[in-house]
């Protein structure tokens, strides 16, 4: 979708949607955001709402200020951010609840809503911890990008937490039978999930009926394990173009991603 023209952008101010009264006020911990993005949500303009809080300790997390959830956060959700999201309507289009975990939040529906209410498209980006909130939340939300860390069997090893794999595949089923817009998407390095791995996770991913899938390549930008840092600087090539073409072969919409 383009960005809203200056002459749009100004009509939709001066008549903001307002909240619906009587609606609960969200009380959702926000670490951070950026105020535009044309890269998070597919097609969108979107501003990105980082929620504090994960239970999962994945070593290439680029985020890791986000995972203790804190008594206090940085922004508060009306004063700050919500007041924000008002200031913007009619100059980005949509806004993507991503993290730290956002479905680890129990305010997360009710500040969906109000975003919504302001006129937004909502994008969830989700590790899949929390798939009883997940699946609560799926019919207030029009895409989401959901991460696939390996093999649901394997998951233990990437997130630091046993039978993290469990919640993951119920998420994932549960974002399949939503019929919500969805992509799944896999962070590599050759240390967590070699080549012959990766194509295998691919496979499983396509009978489960996935149709978009992205494949990230380690980026050391916020990354606090230096083992991975130091292996991960000469991925330039990695994990090659005959994985990717056998990737690209399973699903309709496949892509590669680096940086």
């Amino acid at each position: 979708m383009r960005a809203a023209t200056a002459s749009h952008a100004s009509t939709a101010a001066a008549s903001v949607p307002r909240i619906a009264p009587g609606r609960p006020p969200a009380h959702l911990k926000v670490g951070g955001l950026v105020p535009f993005t044309a890269t998070d949500y597919p097609g969108l303009l979107a501003t990105v709402l980082f929620v504090q809080g994960c239970p999962w300790r994945c070593g290439y997390c680029h985020n890791p200020h986000l995972q203790p959830r804190t008594a206090d956060s940085p922004l508060d959700w009306n004063d700050d951010v919500l007041a924000f999201l008002r200031r913007r309507v009619g100059l980005i289009d949509g806004v993507v609840f991503s993290g730290g975990e956002p479905t680890m939040d129990p305010g997360l529906g009710a500040a969906i809503r109000q975003a919504r209410e302001l006129g937004y498209k909502i994008g969830l980006h989700t590790g899949g911890t929390h798939p009883r909130r997940l699946a609560q939340v799926l019919p207030l939300v029009d895409w989401v990008g959901l991460d696939i860390k390996a093999d649901f069997d394997d998951y233990a090893r990437i997130t630091g937490v046993t039978g993290s794999g469990h919640p993951a595949r119920a998420s994932l089923q549960a974002v399949l039978d939503s019929g919500v817009d969805f992509e799944c998407r896999t962070t590599v390095h050759p240390d967590l999930i070699d080549a012959q791995e990766l194509v295998a996770l691919g496979r499983a991913l396509a009978q489960y009926g996935v149709r978009r899938y992205a494949v990230q390549v380690f980026r050391t930008q916020g990354c606090a394990d230096e083992i991975l840092n130091a292996h991960g600087q000469s991925l330039r090539d990695w994990p090659g173009a005959g994985v990717s073409d056998a990737l690209a072969a399973l699903f309709p919409s496949f892509e590669l991603r680096r940086g």
